[in-house]
């Protein structure tokens, strides 16, 4: 596989003014509209609601110390606000997204710090990994096989993968859970080795001890508070918080996986001399798909990921934007010939995920069907 560093992307001369025909027309609709492409009110209000989703069933569960049921209802709630922080709050904020102020970007983005994340690490894999090559067999991280789920036509298939379209959705619960525990020191390592980590010895000695003592902070609060402050017994706590993550995991990982694990899209690998055979605009719509356009409460919840097209497009505009300017985008890509995928619905959108999931778990890898 071609290093990270040498991977580029063809303009297609027949098709190299699509991005900068949109982009002008993108910018046009907010002149036009006298609006700012980052958060408005709208945003600042879901940003509220979304936090108070996560901390508030936490105070309840320590100020009235309910029953365990009622209790483990509130920790299900606090694992929709974690999905909710992560595709609402966050994720807008460390795209840069969320303000035009790089203090409240920040500020905003570390709301990953109360779900037990780490920014930077995040930001490695998502915004420099995931956005510049999507879809790219061992480069994108979204898409490399994890223990005993294939998302890539390019690897090996193992017996196993015949029934991930099964088993799959455990694993997407406890996502979340492992990230907290072990993926953050796996990636800093990770990162390092491959150089996306460009940072100097000394501030990735910082960035670790930072990240070592949020994680303790982090356990001390949602572990240690309740059974230390409020007599809560810590078998409950650890019950909780596991249904908390898999909830937070199945919702996370579902909604991203609808907008690149399904059919119809592209998988490129780069060729000899490490050029994906694409322009980059373009690539990013034959690998990204769109679902349920017309659910304004799902977009409103999922910080507007199911418009993943143009998202990836446009990463540093704020997702409240996406509704208007998805026509625009389609439009353009019908004009220029260029394929606009779009689930209608969930459902569709869930059951080409699934078929996907059989296809990749039962074809031989593509390397060795090309050999």
């Amino acid at each position: 596989m071609t290093a990270k560093g040498q991977v580029r992307f063809i303009k297609q001369t027949d098709k190299n003014a699509f991005h900068a025909t949109l982009k002008r027309r993108v910018d046009n609709y907010f002149k036009e509209n006298n609006l700012c492409k980052h958060a408005n009110t709208d945003m600042i209000v879901k940003s509220v609601a979304l936090i108070g989703l996560y901390v508030l069933p936490f105070v309840g569960i320590l100020y009235f110390v309910p029953p365990f049921a009622v209790t483990l209802l509130l920790w299900a709630i606090m694992g929709l606000g974690i999905a909710g922080i992560g595709m609402g709050v966050m994720h807008d904020a460390n795209h840069g997204a969320y303000s035009t102020n790089p203090l409240i970007n920040r500020l905003m983005g570390h709301s990953l710090n109360l779900v037990g994340g780490a920014v930077l690490n995040w930001k490695l894999q998502h915004n420099v990994l995931h956005h510049t090559y999507t879809n790219i067999t061992h480069i994108d991280e979204d898409i490399d096989d994890k223990l005993v789920l294939k998302f890539s036509p390019h690897t090996k298939v193992k017996p196993y993968h015949q029934f991930q379209f099964v088993y799959a959705f455990f694993f997407y619960g406890i996502l979340t859970l492992y990230w907290v525990l072990a993926k953050d020191f796996i990636q800093f390592v990770k990162f390092r080795q491959n150089k996306v980590n460009k940072n100097s010895r000394k501030e990735n000695v910082f960035f670790l001890t930072k990240l070592i003592m949020n994680k303790l902070l982090y356990f001390f609060i949602i572990l240690g508070v309740p059974t230390l402050f409020f007599n809560i017994p810590l078998w409950q706590s650890m019950v909780g918080f596991v249904l908390m993550h898999f909830v937070a995991g199945i919702v996370l990982t579902v909604i991203f996986q609808l907008a690149h694990s399904v059919e119809g899209t592209e998988h490129p690998l780069p060729n000899s001399e490490g050029m994906i055979e694409n322009d980059w605009a373009i690539h990013q719509l034959e690998t990204t798909v769109n679902f349920c356009p017309n659910n304004r409460w799902l977009s409103w919840f999922v910080g507007g990921l199911n418009f993943q097209i143009e998202h990836h497009l446009f990463p540093t505009i704020c997702h409240v934007h996406y509704p208007k300017i998805a026509p625009i985008v389609e439009a353009t890509a019908k004009e220029f010939g260029i394929k606009y995928m779009v689930h209608q619905s969930f459902g569709d959108a869930l059951k080409s995920h699934i078929f996907f999931l059989q296809k990749v778990g039962t074809l031989p890898s593509l390397n060795e069907a090309l050999a």
